[in-house]
């Protein structure tokens, strides 16, 4: 089938650090193809820069998308209720098309109507935030939440989720047009074989794996099986069309003071599905129960206050405000009210400041250093 096809007329817009590996691989990509790069002035420019770019591929990682989805949001809602309810009812459909797109269930003719209107009311916006001409997107480096996948598939922005490691080269597994599935980061890429160990770790073979750690003989040892094969540190599975689930990893998994293991991330991602959620961090280790650091989106707070009646106040004094926090616990029972009961957040604290790569909570391509952050707070 059609996998990616790439010529010297594509623009690239490079967001990610050069030094990273996955933005290292996107480079090589560009030069063998031809194209001219453009490069982003910083993160906070990326919105302003697509716009001059208008790229055709564009290859970040989630939290970018998650940005635009959240700025997106905030457009609606401060444009009034009856915004806000288009807004809302048009990410219903994207999700409903994009759904049925990936099943085989063909899509009804209603739904096809529903689309059109959602397309000129609300997605043709979408594609303009990115300057109107991508043709793909491709991300990795940490785990794109399914909502966000399915939005933006159903507004015509397809983004293709990739896997690997640094030690990898670094992809290990990609989704690519022709063969994409839902929660999933795709098939094993050619000359790369995967298997899933007992105990649920991925482990890798093939030309991209790395010999080993540079003058570092226990740690390589440590990092591969008896018979050769590279160890990745993540929990997943393969299904039987042998697409590839990351569910966890395996350090990240915590131990609650009651012996139950909690899997942080995909608790994350149920709480980011508010909109008054801008980051979150679960900690837990050793404790009773899991608890959440919440760094709101204030923009979000500061319309719902104007529209509760609350006077404005500051970042911190939001953070501390009862009514505030009771917003946030609300928001997070009903964000995981499907969790087992040793699972539920039984605690959240408000953060006034982002976490960032500068402020070392984040790592370059914006995974959470959660060692950092549970020392930090």
């Amino acid at each position: 089938g059609e996998k990616y096809t790439f010529s010297s007329e594509d623009r690239p817009l490079s967001v990610l650090p050069l030094s990273h590996i996955f933005e290292r691989s996107a480079m090589y990509l560009y030069i063998l193809n031809g194209m001219a790069v453009h490069y982003a002035e910083s993160v906070e420019k990326v919105p302003e820069n697509l716009g001059e770019v208008r790229p055709t591929i564009f290859v970040g990682v989630p939290r970018i998308f998650e940005k635009v989805y959240a700025k997106a949001k905030l457009k609606a809602a401060q444009g009034g209720p009856l915004k806000e309810k288009i807004f809302d009812w048009a990410i219903g459909v994207a999700k409903d098309f994009a759904v049925r797109s990936v099943t085989d269930g063909g899509l009804p003719m209603l739904l096809k109507l529903k689309h059109s209107i959602a397309d000129r009311l609300v997605y043709s916006k979408f594609r303009d935030f990115f300057g109107g001409r991508l043709r793909s997107c491709i991300t990795g480096g940490a785990a794109l939440p399914d909502e966000i996948y399915l939005i933006f598939t159903g507004a015509g922005v397809p983004i293709m989720q990739g896997y690997g490691l640094t030690e990898t080269s670094p992809v290990i597994t990609s989704n690519n047009p022709e063969a994409a599935r839902l929660g999933t980061v795709g098939k094993p890429i050619r000359n790369m074989q995967v298997r899933i160990a007992v105990d649920g770790e991925v482990e890798a073979f093939g030309a991209g794996v790395m010999l080993g750690y540079y003058n570092k003989e226990q740690a390589t040892r440590d990092t591969f099986t008896e018979d050769g094969w590279f160890k990745t540190g993540d929990i997943g599975e393969i299904d039987a069309d042998g697409f590839l689930k990351i569910t966890d990893r395996k350090k990240e998994l915590f131990k609650t003071s009651g012996g139950k293991y909690i899997a942080p991330s995909p608790i994350e991602q149920m709480i980011r599905s508010s909109r008054f959620v801008n980051q979150v961090v679960l900690v837990g280790n050793e404790r009773k129960f899991a608890a959440a650091l919440i760094v709101p989106n204030f923009e979000m707070l500061e319309s719902y206050a104007k529209h509760k009646g609350i006077k404005p106040m500051s970042q911190s004094e939001f953070c501390k405000d009862a009514r505030i926090i009771n917003l946030f616990e609300r928001q997070v029972a009903a964000a995981t009210k499907d969790l087992a009961k040793f699972e539920s957040v039984k605690k959240i604290a408000l953060i006034e400041n982002e976490m960032t790569v500068e402020s070392g909570e984040l790592t370059p391509t914006m995974k959470l250093k959660r060692r950092v952050i549970d020392e930090k707070y």
